[in-house]
């Protein structure tokens, strides 16, 4: 499950975070940094007023890279009780020794190693932490003011991290000014956890206390482990990591449509020997009948993104050369009928320098019947049925080729 983190000040600020469900109280300071650090002895007695209610991190500051620098304000921080260190690496030849010179202390205290998307990080150093005996691995960004995570690191870029991460036997953790429409298009990526700051501030921004308001409306995005039916035959944890919330669609209020239309990127595409070894543009189309949650949709939690559509062929397209259109059709329905709300999807792909207009496929795909029924009594979800495909663009090269 993904656990949500919370960045809070002190105690106050972890008393509302509790109360609206966190998962993990991490101790910063907003006004000294991305990981700017808490009085020691602010972190102490915040550790001892929460107990065991939830679990407690808390951040180092930003430290230059230098290794007894580093060692010494790890072991200050790990002395507190708290349950997790985290200390960051920013690029420096240093960085390695700073890793490596923590290894005493990762052998009692969880360590997470935090480098930031926006500040050129040096994944090479993930063995680096693991060897070290880190517990995870996270990114974040430095600069607040200049985008949030995926501005920096999109979607077709996290499965290569939280895949290498995972392999290493760490944890992973994404945050950097996540904001409530993120949160779908990082859940299918199943991190073990998603860190928040900004976003729990309400409109006021990070420098702000944190609202309980906005810290409920966070939480309620992310599905809660207690939320999990041991009873039913469905595997919430699978649903979860592919961004499903509890709370399955009314079938008496029928179905909307979300489309991306439009949507160009250069793909790695052809059976023919002359489309091998370079990219050619390629125009998708997606429509997609989503069942409705409710007559009057107020948030992230009442709807299906567009965005996960985008992001979902990003990340398909990013896994290298396609044979067919076909093929690259199918993998795009099957991952936008990944969602249990979807009940129906259209999808087009056009290959644009091919012929005059363009030459595709264009192929439908529906739930399974017994699959959508058992979705609105809390069942599983999943599965394709229909095979009907509409081709289109008759061009001088074939089609779907």
């Amino acid at each position: 499950m993904t656990k949500m983190l919370a960045s809070v000040t002190g105690i106050a600020e972890a008393e509302i975070a509790i109360s609206g469900g966190a998962d993990i109280v991490d101790l910063k300071n907003p006004n000294a940094g991305a990981l700017g650090a808490v009085a020691t002895e602010t972190v102490r007695q915040t550790v001892s007023a929460v107990g065991t209610r939830a679990e407690t991190s808390a951040v180092c500051g930003d430290l230059p890279m230098h290794p007894y620098t580093i060692r010494t304000k790890a072991e200050e921080i790990a002395a507190t009780g708290v349950g997790y260190v985290k200390v960051g690496f920013f690029p420096s030849d240093e960085a390695a020794a700073c890793a490596r010179t923590l290894a005493p202390l990762a052998r009692r205290t969880k360590l997470v190693a935090v480098l930031f998307a926006d500040r050129k990080p040096d994944f090479n150093l993930l063995p680096v932490f693991a060897q070290s005996g880190f517990h995870a691995a996270m990114v974040d960004t430095a600069d607040k003011a200049n985008g949030r995570l995926l501005d920096h690191m999109p979607p077709e870029r996290m499965p290569a991290f939280v895949g290498k991460v995972r392999e290493l036997g760490m944890k992973v953790g994404l945050a950097g000014s996540l904001e409530a429409p993120d949160i779908p298009r990082l859940l299918p990526f199943a991190p073990d956890f998603l860190g928040f700051r900004g976003a729990l501030c309400g409109q006021s921004g990070r420098m702000a206390a944190i609202d309980a308001e906005a810290v409920a409306g966070i939480r309620s995005l992310i599905p809660e482990e207690r939320q999990l039916d041991q009873s039913a035959t469905v595997d919430y944890r699978l649903l979860a990591a592919r961004g499903y919330s509890p709370g399955a669609g009314d079938p008496a209020l029928g179905t909307d449509k979300i489309f991306v239309r439009d949507f160009v990127l250069p793909v790695q595409i052809g059976a023919y020997s002359f489309e091998h070894g370079h990219t050619q543009k390629v125009r998708f189309d997606v429509t997609a009948d989503v069942q409705r949650m409710t007559s009057n949709p107020e948030d992230m939690r009442h709807i299906v993104s567009y965005d996960i559509i985008m992001d979902g062929i990003r990340t398909i397209v990013a896994r290298g050369h396609v044979e067919l259109s076909e093929a690259l059709a199918e993998q795009v329905a099957a991952a936008v009928l990944e969602d249990p709300r979807v009940m129906r999807v259209t999808v087009s792909v056009q290959k644009l320098e091919l012929g005059p207009g363009g030459v595709g496929v264009e192929i439908e795909r529906k739930r399974a019947k017994q699959q959508s029924s058992s979705l609105s009594s809390g069942g599983a979800s999943g599965g394709i049925a229909g095979d009907d495909k509409t081709f289109s663009g008759f061009g001088q090269k074939g089609i779907g080729s």
